[in-house]
Parts: structure tokens; C-alpha cells; sequence
């Protein structure tokens, strides 16, 4: 007589991974009505959850304290303490959220010191959903977002108010005198300081994609900065941006 086993609970599953941690996002906008359709958007997205909102400068700092989120998406004009505002009193809190400026303005100067003040990137509110979507996962992951026209409007700033380059934020440069840039390093450079993308440089340059990212990685090991934006402005401190 032959036994018949039987699982008890059908078949024994894997066990589940831990679930990933969830950017936990603030929202502030003093209007209501996108506040609230920004909030649903991003709710969509599994990895994303929105913690709280605020309406203008003060209450950002409240829901940040109680909060501490991951990212703030912050508008620039707000009631009682606008965007700049926020940001200066939280660069001197040391604030670890990171920022991006959410704007409908198209104020290069306010771009400017919005970057000086540590934000993380910045965002036209015309600008697609998907790429919103998108720089609060790159910024999440510690990278600076800007896109290609923002970007090239800030540096034109920068360039723009050459003549008192006490603001401009302090970056690395550490350029070792044993290993000067190339002058193709240097064309690269000056490419990136006016808002060029590596394929834009590929072309421009007629060389791969490629080696214009193995040359910027030479580069950013040369000077010692981690990223475009802070390549740009060391660019514009050291009058690299021209390519002269």
C-alpha cells in the first residue's frame, strides 16, 4: 500500500524580497488645484510617495522638519517666503532634502541663484510628466537635473555676469599640474559649459559617443568634480568656457 503525500499548503514559495524604500516626496505650491493634480500624478508611480504639501515658504519648512522627505519640489513664487527664500534658510539649516525648483518662470537669474542656494535641479512646470518623473529619480540618486536649454540658459547667466565672478559657487580645482588638460579636453569643456549633450558633442566633434565619455571622465578626474554642472562652472571661474 502506497503512501500518499500531500503538501500541506501547496507548494512552498520563495520568500519575497524586501520591498524597496519609496522616494518620499513634498509638494509645495500655492496653488491648489495643480498641488492637488501633481500630487495624484506622482502617486501613480510605485516607487514615489507624497508625504505632505505646503503652500508657501513657512509651511515647507514645518512639513520638512516633521517629514524629513527625500525630495521637495518647490515653486519659486509663494506667499510670505518664496522659493529663494526657503532656500536660503535651508542651505543655513543644512538641510538634507534634496530640492528641485518646480517653475513656470522663465527668470534665468532666478535659475542662477536657485543653483547657488543647492538646489538639486530644475523643472519648467510646461515640461513633460515622464521627465518630471524622471529627475526626481535622478536627483533621488544624487545626480544634478537640468535639461539641455535650462542648462545653457544658466551657464549664459554665469557668463553673462563674468565680470563679478565672486558668486559663482565654489568647485573643486584641484587640477593636477602633472596632467594639464589636452586641448581636445579643453574643446569638451567649453562644450559642456554652453549646455552641450555628449551625442551633441560626438557630432560636433566627429568623434563616438564614446570617447566623449571616456575624455570626461579623464576630465572630471583631472579637476576633480563630479558632475557637468559643477564642470561648467569651474569652466566659467577658470575662463574655460570658450574654449580659448
Amino acid at each position: 500500500m502506497s503512501e500518499n503525500n500531500t503538501a500541506v499548503g501547496g507548494p512552498a514559495s520563495e520568500p519575497s524580497l524586501p520591498a524597496k524604500p519609496k522616494i518620499r516626496i513634498v509638494v509645495a505650491d500655492d496653488h491648489p488645484i495643480f498641488r492637488d493634480g501633481l500630487c495624484k500624478l506622482l502617486a501613480l508611480e510605485e516607487d514615489f510617495e507624497v508625504v505632505a504639501q505646503a503652500q508657501d515658504g513657512k509651511q515647507v519648512l514645518e512639513v520638512l522638519q516633521q517629514y524629513e522627505p527625500d525630495i521637495l519640489l518647490l515653486d519659486l513664487k509663494m506667499p510670505d517666503l518664496d522659493g529663494l527664500g526657503t532656500l536660503q534658510r535651508l542651505q543655513a539649516a543644512k538641510n538634507k532634502t534634496r530640492v528641485i525648483v518646480l517653475t513656470a518662470s522663465d527668470d534665468k537669474n532666478e535659475f542662477v541663484q536657485a543653483m547657488k542656494l543647492g538646489t538639486s535641479g530644475i523643472v519648467l512646470k510646461q515640461t513633460a510628466t515622464e521627465l518630471l518623473i524622471k529627475s526626481i529619480r535622478k536627483v533621488h540618486a544624487g545626480e544634478i537635473w537640468l535639461d539641455s536649454h535650462t542648462t545653457a540658459a544658466v551657464i549664459r547667466q554665469f557668463v553673462a555676469n563674468d565680470e563679478t565672478p565672486a558668486p559663482v559657487p565654489a568647485v573643486p580645482t584641484r587640477e593636477r599640474e602633472r596632467s594639464p588638460l589636452s586641448q581636445r579636453e579643453r574643446e569638451i569643456v567649453a562644450l559642456v559649459a554652453q549646455g552641450f549633450k555628449n551625442k551633441e558633442m560626438a557630432e560636433k566633434m566627429f568623434i563616438s559617443e564614446q570617447t566623449v565619455k571616456n575624455h570626461l571622465h579623464n576630465i572630471f578626474d583631472k579637476l576633480g568634480v563630479s558632475d557637468r554642472l559643477e564642470l561648467a562652472l569651474y569652466a566659467i571661474h577658470n575662463n574655460l568656457h570658450t574654449g580659448r
